[in-house]
């Protein structure tokens, strides 16, 4: 992985703990609309997270592609990146 991983570590481990306070708020039964906040909160943690290893990756492993000059290598990076696109549209 070429994202900062130190950065992407730290995403994932605040998310991580904010899933793990929206448990407590289900199993305390507080109140719907505090709960999802945090999930939505929790959802941008991950969605920062992911932007951050996408564009590493775009920046590092399908520029690599492209400068090989390697047809078929960049026809696979560039269906990665669609396929990924298709599934962030959902």
């Amino acid at each position: 992985m070429r994202a900062n991983r130190e950065a992407v570590a730290r995403l994932l481990k605040t998310a991580r703990g904010q899933i793990d306070g929206i448990l407590n708020m289900v199993e305390n039964d507080r109140y719907c609309v505090d709960i999802s906040n945090q999930i939505m909160a929790t959802q941008s943690i991950l969605t920062k997270a992911n932007r951050e290893i996408l564009k590493a990756h775009i920046g590092g492993c399908v520029q690599e592609a492209f400068d090989s000059g390697d047809e078929t290598l960049r026809e696979e990076r560039m269906q990665e990146i669609l396929t990924l696109l298709d599934k962030l549209g959902r």
